[in-house]
């Protein structure tokens, strides 16, 4: 198998631009999703995008996939921030109501459209070898802006994460850090809805950020690692779904193959972190490496 022959053809070198792309967008903000354990409300803004992307193809076609997709995902962020703020209703309860009601109307609106099944299942799971050029200028256009945000951010978001009563006793303003957090998710799946789809989305936000915290303990590494993972793993299943539909006649869907290659390449990190922390002398370069993710005051202070 080829790694480098498929990426000579135009759609490829696209759809591998913008898994790269995507893998520094969401590898970046999914290591937030997994420091403050935000992996269901991340889930929940994929489904309660869906309407939004449904709406835009319905009003103005492919084209108005993006610009639907981020009108939700910014209507959804505001609405998921304000009811877990409020206490007469549990998180829980708010992201499942969240979820459930919008992304049912969402399916409501696409079952009324002839052919509404292959237009679905294009809108779940994407179509990230037929990839245009303004696609890769958005993903890119958002990529900077949520990044650029984030590490203007970098010190409150932390400090939130890993002390929220001191944060909030400093003077923090939690709320609107929260809010700050759920538009960026939000801006991952708005980037990510047309190439991978709302439900594939969530394994590039979580799967690479997991993956990298199993292989180190300080977040000035984690954050690049699960950008590279998250790009490699992009890479290596477009190859892999590519030479088994040319070479072998099997038909791999690109975006489930992406996400299964992510998944193999966990449970490897996971088997690396293992054998890390249980040979003595990994252990004792781990013990010089400074600040990690379980000294919560001394990385926050960083």
């Amino acid at each position: 198998m080829s790694l480098f022959d498929p990426f000579h053809l135009p759609f490829m070198a696209r759809a591998l631009a913008e898994l790269v792309i995507l893998g520094v967008l969401a590898g970046t903000v999914g290591v937030l999703v997994l420091l403050r354990r935000l992996a269901f409300a991340s889930d929940t803004l994929t489904h309660t995008v869906f309407p939004g992307v449904v709406i835009g193809y319905l009003l103005g076609g492919d084209g108005g996939i993006f610009w639907g997709a981020l009108a939700a995902g910014i209507v959804t962020a505001v609405l998921l921030t304000v009811f877990t703020h409020r206490r007469r209703v549990s998180e829980d309860a708010a992201l499942a109501m969240l979820l459930t009601s919008l992304f049912a109307v969402g399916v409501v609106l696409v079952s009324r459209q002839t052919g509404y099944t292959s237009d679905l299942t294009a809108f779940l799971f994407g179509r990230v070898l037929t990839v245009t050029q303004e696609q890769l200028v958005q993903t890119g256009v958002v990529t900077v802006l949520v990044v650029g945000l984030l590490a203007v951010l970098r010190r409150p978001l932390m400090l939130r994460a890993f002390d929220p009563e001191g944060a909030a006793a400093a003077g923090v303003r939690v709320s609107l850090l929260d809010l700050v957090l759920n538009v960026a998710i939000a801006l991952v799946i708005v980037a990510a809805v047309r190439a991978v789809g709302t439900i594939l989305v969530i394994a590039l936000l979580i799967v690479p950020a997991a993956a990298a915290r199993a292989l180190s303990d300080r977040l000035m590494v984690i954050v690049p690692l699960a950008c590279l993972i998250a790009a490699a793993g992009g890479w290596l299943g477009l190859a892999v779904s590519f030479d088994a539909s040319i070479h072998y006649g099997l038909r791999l869907a690109s975006g489930g193959t992406i996400v299964l290659v992510l998944v193999v390449m966990y449970g490897l990190a996971t088997l690396a972190g293992t054998v890390r922390r249980r040979v003595p002398l990994l252990q004792g370069g781990r013990a010089k490496e400074g600040a990690r993710l379980d000294e919560p005051e001394l990385e926050a202070a960083r």
